[in-house]
C-alpha cells in the first residue's frame, strides 16, 4: 500500500488568530492606501462584489452602471435584481469610458446615487480613466463602487484620493496569490447606505453589515467564524512580496509587458491589439482582434499546440470567434512570457496557412520592454 505524501507546510498549522487576521486586513489597507474598513471575505472576488451591491443599492434607488466589459453587465443584473433602476452607460469593449460620458450621464440622471464602476476588464483588456471618474462622481454626490480586482498591484489605485466608496480586490492576479479569498474597503459613507438600507443582507455570507457589527465594531478581537487560514496566509504573503518589490516597480513590470505584447502583434498577420489605444489597455491582459480569414478559436488552439505553456485563451461568449487574450499579470508580467507567447501565435499562424515573421514581433517587443524602462538585465 502506497503511503499518501504529507505537506508540512500546509498542514496542522498554528491557528490563525483575530489579530493576525486584523493585521492582514491592514496590510490590504495600506495596499489599497486607504483609511476607511477593510473587509477580508472568504471566497473569490464575486463574494464582495455582490456583497457591496446588494448592500448598497437599495429597491427604487437609481443607479449608474458602467459596462466596459463583461463584470459590469453582473452588476447590471445585480442591481435590478435589488429592485435598483439601472441607467447604464456602455463603451465599446475596444476602449474606455470617459469622466465626461460619466458626468453627462449623471447630469441627465440627477437621481442617480451609485455608480459601479470596473477599473481594469481583464477579459476585455481595458481600463478605465478611475481617477477623473471619481472626481465627478464625488461632485455628484453619489455612492462610487469600484471593482479593483484586475488592477490593484498592476496599476495606481488610490482608494481614498479618488473618492471610491467600495473598493473590491482580490488576490489572484496581479498580487499573484490566492483566488479563494478578498477584500474590500468601505467608506463611512458607503456604511450609512447600508444601515439605511432595510434589505441590505443580514445573517448570510453576503452581509457586510454582519461584517461591521460582530468584526469591526467589536474591536476586531474575536473573529466570528473559523479562517480560511491558507488562503489568509498566502494573501498576506502574495502582499508583502509587492510590498518587497515595491508597487512602483510592480506597475512599471505590468505596464512594460503590456507594452511588449501590443508592439509585438503588430507585426503579426491576421492580429491587431482589440483595445485600439495604447492609454486604454489594461497592463494585466492583452485582448487580441483577428482578421476576417481567421478564427481566434483556430489562433488558440495552434498556439497551444506549440507551446502548451503560454498564458493564451479565447474569449467567450459572442466574441469567441473574434477576440483572444495573452494573460501577462503578477509573475507572468515579464518578456520571458511576452516573447514566448508572440513565438507561440507565429506558431500558431503559420500552422494556419500565414507568412508569418516572428523575429520582427519579438524585436518590436524587446524595444518596446527596454522604452518602458527596462534594462537588459531584466530580460
Amino acid at each position: 500500500m502506497t503511503a499518501h505524501p504529507t505537506y508540512p507546510s500546509l498542514l496542522d498549522l498554528p491557528p490563525l488568530g483575530a489579530g493576525h487576521f486584523a493585521a492582514v486586513e491592514d496590510k490590504v489597507a495600506s495596499l489599497l492606501r486607504t483609511r476607511s474598513d477593510v473587509v477580508v471575505m472568504q471566497g473569490e472576488a464575486l463574494l464582495p462584489l455582490e456583497a457591496c451591491i446588494r448592500s448598497a443599492a437599495a429597491p427604487g434607488s437609481v443607479a449608474l452602471n458602467v459596462v466596459t466589459g463583461p463584470y459590469g453587465e453582473t452588476f447590471g443584473r445585480w442591481l435590478r435584481a435589488c429592485g435598483a433602476e439601472v441607467v447604464t452607460l456602455s463603451a465599446p469593449f475596444t476602449g474606455a469610458v470617459s469622466a465626461e460620458q460619466v458626468a453627462r450621464a449623471l447630469r441627465e440622471t440627477p437621481s442617480i446615487g451609485l455608480v459601479s464602476l470596473v477599473h481594469a476588464e481583464a477579459a476585455t483588456g481595458n481600463t478605465n480613466p478611475v481617477a477623473e471618474i471619481g472626481a465627478v462622481v464625488r461632485e455628484h454626490g453619489a455612492l462610487f463602487m469600484l471593482d479593483a480586482v484586475a488592477s490593484v498591484g498592476a496599476e495606481p489605485l488610490l482608494t481614498d484620493a479618488w473618492g471610491v466608496d467600495l473598493c473590491v480586490v482580490g488576490g489572484q492576479k496581479a498580487l499573484a496569490g490566492p483566488a479563494g479569498v478578498s477584500a474590500v474597503a468601505v467608506s463611512p459613507r458607503a456604511w450609512e447606505r447600508m444601515e439605511a438600507n432595510a434589505q441590505a443582507p443580514r445573517g448570510s455570507y453576503l452581509s457586510l453589515l454582519d461584517w461591521k457589527e460582530r468584526w469591526t465594531d467589536a474591536g476586531r478581537t474575536a473573529l466570528p467564524h473559523a479562517p480560511a487560514q491558507l488562503e489568509m496566509l498566502a494573501l498576506e504573503a502574495a502582499v508583502d512580496r509587492v510590498n518587497g518589490e515595491g508597487l512602483e516597480a510592480s506597475f512599471a513590470r505590468h505596464r512594460s509587458v503590456s507594452a511588449a505584447m501590443r508592439a509585438g502583434v503588430r507585426e503579426l498577420p491576421g492580429l491587431r491589439p482589440f483595445v485600439v489605444r495604447d492609454e486604454d489597455a489594461a497592463p494585466v491582459a492583452t485582448t487580441l482582434g483577428v482578421s476576417d480569414e481567421v478564427d481566434a478559436r483556430e489562433v488558440v488552439a495552434a498556439a497551444l499546440a506549440v507551446d502548451a505553456g503560454v498564458p493564451l485563451q479565447a474569449a467567450g461568449g459572442a466574441l469567441a470567434k473574434e477576440m483572444l487574450r495573452v494573460n501577462h499579470y503578477g509573475q507572468a508580467a515579464r518578456i520571458e512570457v511576452a516573447a514566448a507567447s508572440l513565438e507561440a501565435l507565429a506558431a500558431g499562424l503559420r500552422a494556419l496557412g500565414l507568412s508569418v515573421d516572428s523575429g520582427a514581433a519579438l524585436r518590436a517587443a524587446e524595444a518596446a520592454w527596454d522604452g518602458n524602462g527596462n534594462g537588459a538585465a531584466a530580460h
